[in-house]
This record gives structure tokens, C-alpha cells and sequence, in this order.
């Protein structure tokens, strides 16, 4: 299977993780596997690598990748969110590193079967598991009005998130709406054409938010790092790369929590709340990509990635 897929960040990812050659990582988003395999380089024969994707398609491209690692490799089809079940299922206690790679890969956005792009018409999809029922499709179409705007709002940033849930209502009430080509007809005529002229495709927020709907992604995210950064052993490491503000939102401000618990009051002289401090922010600024990474792969542009130590 032709899975292609850049891996954004790959060597501040790899520095980050300060692996340590006897250690058990996991890649929470395995994708291709490309940070996968920079990590098995690094290990010796005791250590080991653990590969989540809920992508059937990333699953077996990273198989293929990673032949001749089988013996440190566990690969799971599963959702990041489930990782400490599925540690857990594989016999270890704790893990000495783990990466997140969010938001969709190359391969999802170049298949126009997978819906996922709007410089293709293909049948509105979406979905990151194709084992759910439940299509973009599905959503745009059985969704009430005011529950779109509130997706199109909170997920998109999207200005114009009420004139385009009154479009969507108003046209599949003529015809259920089956394809991102009709999707992005609508989302061009309920945005004024000067706005169209600046800030990228006008359709680029909207799809972003049904995906995030869709995919429960940012639930997934704040539901599941502490949980990760308690999988951690001592002086382990959390990498995170986002690729827009919400996402990064949600990490920036898990990790300062999880670094400085602490709820009580400023004028008590003490901690009086028991809150302990689960280890140290790495990264005060986010590490974002070099110019040459920008010139060769400008789907980078948007990364962040953030990185958490366990104490």
C-alpha cells in the first residue's frame, strides 16, 4: 500500500525524546512510520517500540517500513486515547518516552476517497477509522443548525459559521449532500468574495472543524495526556506537534498544570491543596520548523511541537 507521508519535525522530534537505547517508546500517531523508525535506530536489541494508529491503511504502510524491527516492534490498531490499556495489554509497567504527531497525514489528504480535502471532489468522509459508521457526510447532513455553527465556531474559527450551517440546512433540504465538492460550493457562497481573497482557501476551516468533530479529536487529546505523562518513568518524555491553535491550546496548558499543580491561593505562604508537580516543561516556547524544512515540505508551516519530562 503507497502510504506517503513527511514526517514534520522528525529531528527536534528525535532530540526531544533524549531516547535512551534500552528503552520503551511509543508513537501514539504511527502514521508511515517515519519517526517510528528513526526511534528502532536508535534502540539497542533490549529495547522496544510501540506504534498506535486507528488507520488500517498507516498500519500496514508501517509494517512495511519497519520489517526487520518485528522483534522490538508491537504495532496496535487502536486510538491514542486507549494507550494505557494497550501498554498494559503488552506486559510493560511504564514507558520511557511517547509521541503525538496530530492532525491528518499526507496520504489522508492525497486519497480523495478519504474525504478528507477540499481541492478534490470525492464522497464527504472523514473518518481517521474507517471501522466508525458515522461519515462527515453523516454530520453535515443529520446535524441541527445551531449545532453546526457551534462546530463550525469553536472547532474552525470560522467568522461566517452561522451563514454556512443556514446554507448546509438550506441545501440538503433539496438533497442529501454526498460529496466535498458540494460541501465546498456551499462554503464559497456563504462567505462574501472579498473575504475569500485572503487567508487561504475559504472552505480550509470548515473541514477542519467537521473532521474535529467528527473524530472527537480534541476531546481525545485533553482526555489523554495526563494519562500518558503518567505512563512515563522517571525523566521520561512527552512530545507533542500540534498544528493549530486549538490543539496547541490544549498541550500548552496541560503541561503547565502538570509542572505547576498548585490551586491554593497567592497569599497563602504554603501549598495547602496537596497538589504535586508531575515534572517540568521542556519547552517554554514551542520548537517550530527550520526555513529548510518549510522550503521542502510547506505543509509543516503550522507545527508546533511541546515537550514534558517526567520527574
Amino acid at each position: 500500500m503507497d502510504f506517503q507521508h513527511v514526517s514534520v519535525l522528525l529531528e527536534e522530534c528525535i532530540e526531544g525524546l533524549a531516547i535512551r537505547p534500552g528503552g520503551v517508546y511509543v508513537d501514539g500517531t504511527l502514521g508511515g512510520g517515519g519517526h517510528s523508525l528513526e526511534i528502532l535506530r536508535r534502540l539497542d536489541g533490549t529495547g522496544s517500540l510501540i506504534g498506535i494508529d486507528r488507520d488500517e491503511a498507516a498500519i500496514c504502510a508501517a509494517g512495511e517500513r519497519l520489517r526487520g524491527y518485528e522483534g522490538r516492534t508491537h504495532i496496535v490498531r487502536g486510538n491514542y486515547s486507549e494507550m494505557p490499556a494497550i501498554i498494559k495489554e503488552l506486559g510493560f509497567a511504564e514507558v520511557d518516552g511517547i509521541l503525538l504527531d496530530l492532525g491528518v497525514s499526507s496520504h489522508q489528504l492525497d486519497e480523495p476517497e478519504r474525504g478528507f480535502s477540499y481541492m478534490q471532489d470525492a464522497p464527504l468522509d472523514m473518518r481517521m477509522d474507517r471501522r466508525e459508521h458515522r461519515t462527515a457526510a453523516d454530520l453535515v447532513n443529520e446535524a441541527a443548525e445551531d449545532e453546526l455553527t457551534r462546530i463550525l465556531r469553536d472547532y474552525g474559527e470560522e467568522r461566517f459559521a452561522r451563514n454556512i450551517a443556514r446554507n448546509i440546512v438550506k441545501a440538503r433540504s433539496r438533497g442529501r449532500i454526498e460529496t466535498t465538492g458540494e460541501l465546498v460550493s456551499i462554503i464559497k457562497a456563504s462567505i462574501p468574495m472579498k473575504m475569500q481573497m485572503s487567508g487561504g482557501h475559504p472552505a480550509k476551516r470548515t473541514f477542519q472543524a467537521l473532521r474535529i468533530e467528527l473524530n472527537g479529536e480534541l476531546s481525545a487529546l485533553s482526555g489523554s495526556l495526563e494519562g500518558m505523562v503518567d505512563l512515563l518513568s522517571a525523566g521520561g518524555r512527552l512530545c507533542v506537534i500540534t498544528f493549530h491553535s486549538l490543539e496547541d491550546r490544549i498541550v500548552k496548558n496541560a503541561f503547565r498544570t502538570f509542572e505547576s499543580p498548585c490551586i491554593c491561593p497567592p497569599e497563602f505562604p504554603v501549598c495547602r491543596c496537596g497538589r504535586v508537580s508531575k515534572g517540568r516543561v521542556i519547552t517554554r516556547k514551542a520548537i517550530l520548523p527550520s526555513e529548510e524544512e518549510l522550503n521542502s515540505n510547506p505543509r509543516s508551516k503550522s507545527a508546533k511541537l511541546r515537550i514534558f519530562e517526567k520527574r
